[in-house]
């Protein structure tokens, strides 16, 4: 149905005659005249009759206007999902309750007129097809890593190192250490499940391992934050690493500790991308909030050479 028709039709009901409707739509009375006709035409039925005071509706014009209003406002619904500055500003973490979340978080709080929706997509690859259909505003993943070149539309900026903390249980060799170097760590088994290969997680670890001659294993399906921590807390002989800024909460008697990394301290490298064609307002208040905010390229703290912006 021709929508610019059935607005017409309204606006001719509301003002009581096609002249006046026409001044209302900055159009020619005789441009109102032929919308109707058309509309009728499609209906094949007549909605007004001409009176001495201006145009009245007809019985089916009255039947007709209830359906013609709702048929507006569905339009105007279906316009504003998509109008940039209109529908929220979509936004892609990696979890819940990591750094990441909690820049968006930081990001809210000083801007509320900003509608928000955070989603958790697996994987850069997916991330990147959803900025590039318009179903993803911007998402934090690490840039650089080899083989895992950006697309062209595709940009980035370093916002954001989250220093690593290693996680271990009670009965771990280093579970009583203040703090630990990476040196310490050789040796010991670090387990990280669920690293893909090829990934942008798993080039990071593989060049930490690398520089560090660390023993980093990816082996068994990941199933959770929950299952990490009770394998953790129940097996002596493992640790993991954990995000300084992740929070989590685990059993009492878990008695798990974090201990702090340095000499150097790891980092995991985060940069925001976006579509440069995304004309969203939100999306250069959330970049601007962060060049702002964010933290990265700290003295002391390793990341790896391919990391963008380092």
């Amino acid at each position: 149905m021709d929508l610019q028709a059935v607005r017409t039709f309204v606006a001719v009901t509301e003002a009581g005659g096609f002249l006046k409707a026409a001044a209302d739509l900055s159009v020619t009375q005789q441009a109102v005249s032929k919308r109707i006709a058309a509309l009728e035409q499609s209906l094949g039925v007549r909605l007004f009759t001409r009176a001495p005071r201006g145009a009245e509706l007809t019985i089916d014009g009255r039947a007709f206007l209830p359906h013609a209003r709702e048929l507006l406002r569905a339009a105007e619904r279906a316009s504003a999902s998509v109008r940039p500055g209109s529908r929220p500003l979509r936004v892609d973490v990696i979890a819940s309750r990591t750094a990441q979340s909690s820049a968006v978080r930081g990001f809210h709080g000083a801007h509320p007129e900003t509608g928000l929706d955070v989603m958790m997509l697996v994987g850069m690859d997916t991330a990147v097809a959803a900025l590039r259909s318009g179903e993803l505003d911007a998402t934090f993943r690490a840039v650089g890593a080899p083989g895992r070149p950006l697309p062209d539309g595709i940009e980035s900026t370093r916002v954001l190192d989250e220093p690593l903390e290693l996680l271990t249980g009670p009965a771990h060799a280093l579970a009583d250490a203040r703090s630990v170097t990476l040196a310490d760590l050789a040796g010991h088994r670090i387990w990280m499940p669920g690293i893909t290969p090829g990934t942008e997680w798993g080039a990071y670890y593989d060049a930490l391992a690398a520089g560090f001659g660390l023993t980093i294993e990816a082996t068994g399906p990941n199933f959770g934050s929950d299952a990490l921590l009770d394998t953790v807390a129940d097996t002596p002989a493992l640790a993991t690493f954990m995000g300084k800024h992740s929070r989590l909460i685990w059993p009492t008697d878990h008695d798990l500790r974090r201990i702090p990394v340095t000499s150097p301290t790891p980092a995991y490298p985060h940069s925001l991308l976006w579509h440069r064609d995304n004309p969203h307002p939100g999306l250069g208040a959330l970049r601007s909030y962060l060049a702002a905010t964010g933290d990265y390229g700290a003295e002391g703290f390793w990341v790896p050479g391919w990391a963008v912006g380092g």
